[in-house]
């Protein structure tokens, strides 16, 4: 394992620094500070103002959607996403285990309970065929819904995530939930500049999330959005984020339970900010993707790579080592030595909240938990 070494100079060499190299730092280097300055200006912070409409229309041409919503974070987009897409208390929703936390926690806040099923080993995403084989043992059709035999409960929805921005199989995916009518509601919270087939991420379902969290490849602190080719569930969907609050010049009229998970203005003028350099930040970002794949090349270490249909954005680059002993040793060494490297997310399943919930054997999934490791990834002017 003497490659770990070699790593950790690469990298320190790379970043040009011999401080701590974070995982995965914002950089604001465009008109974020001219923004925010204009929307304090205004006094128009809150979640009223130009730059929220300006955010939503930029992200529809980012995506090539109809409509889009800001919203406070990803999760609470998931949450309003599967609620548009007609999940419903104690129904289940089809996901993965190999995920961040947040993708199971809406579907919980929806009502709903998740089926963690396997991942394919090549994109780290959810896998079609675990998909159908699930379907095919325990899926019976009434009418135009679809249940669980073992459970009686129907399957609401089918949630995919595109793991550090690596696209999910949507070809195979989508012909399988179209073949039990399960609608898909794409977690694109990591995937923001990654393309399926020269489609982007997101825009394949009947409802797509992204986050703009601190640690994303474009930030305005926290945010996320919802995006749609369905324009009536959009207008919904902002409905909804908005305390379902019907126009009045001065009445207090709401016509459902909606909930208040509007972005303010003044994070989207950071977002618009963030949102006109996201080209650059794809170009350097595939940059340093490149020159990691060569060094690790050398070095006889696996750097994942996008697949030859997919164009991914590189949001957190990764390695595939041999074995949990080797991930665990080249953690300790990097971190110790000042770079930050992370594991891949615990499985769902081992979390004490949702240890009950079905899963299948997780063979792909468990393989990947003990072997990949993220490395620094931040944007390199």
């Amino acid at each position: 394992m003497g490659y770990i070494k070699n790593t950790i100079q690469f990298i320190k060499e790379r970043f040009n620094s011999n401080e701590m190299i974070p995982l995965h730092a914002p950089l604001f280097a465009g008109n974020e500070r001219a923004y925010i300055a204009d929307t304090l200006d205004s006094t128009f912070v809150s979640s009223v103002g130009a730059y929220v409409d300006k955010s939503e229309v930029m992200m529809t041409t980012i995506t090539h959607t109809s409509k889009a919503v800001a919203v406070v974070n990803g999760t609470a987009g998931l949450q309003v996403a599967m609620q548009l897409a007609g999940v419903g208390k104690g129904e289940e929703v089809i996901t993965q285990a190999l995920t961040f936390v947040a993708t199971a926690n809406a579907i919980v806040h929806s009502g709903a309970a998740p089926i963690f099923l396997d991942v394919d080993k090549e994109t780290m995403g959810l896998s079609p065929e675990a998909v159908s084989n699930f379907l095919q043992e325990f899926g019976e059709k009434r009418d135009a819904k679809v249940f669980n035999k073992k459970t009686g409960k129907r399957i609401a929805a089918c949630v995919p995530m595109h793991t550090f921005g690596f696209p999910v199989n949507l070809d195979e995916l989508i012909a399988i939930c179209e073949e039990w009518n399960i609608p898909i509601v794409e977690d694109a919270a990591e995937s923001l500049g990654s393309y399926y087939k020269g489609k982007h991420t997101g825009a394949f379902g009947m409802l797509g999330v992204f986050s703009f969290n601190g640690n994303k490849i474009v930030t305005c602190g926290g945010g996320g959005m919802i995006v749609t080719q369905k324009e009536d569930l959009g207008k919904l969907g902002k409905h909804l984020t908005t305390t379902a609050k019907v126009p009045h010049p001065y009445e207090f009229v709401h016509d459902h339970v909606g909930y208040n998970f509007r972005m303010p203005n003044l994070n989207a003028a950071l977002l618009c900010g963030q949102l006109e350099q996201l080209p650059e930040f794809l170009n350097k970002k595939r940059e340093l993707a490149a020159a990691y794949a060569l060094f690790f090349k050398g070095e006889g270490v696996k750097f994942r790579e996008e697949l030859a249909h997919t164009r991914v954005n590189y949001w957190l680059m990764c390695l595939e080592l041999e074995d949990k002993t080797e991930r665990d040793a080249f953690l300790i060494e990097t971190n110790k030595n000042g770079v930050m490297t992370r594991p891949i997310w615990q499985l769902m399943h081992r979390l004490p909240m949702y240890k009950d919930c079905f899963r299948d054997a997780q063979i792909n999934a468990e393989y990947l938990e003990s072997r990949i490791v993220n490395i620094p990834s931040s944007v390199i002017l």
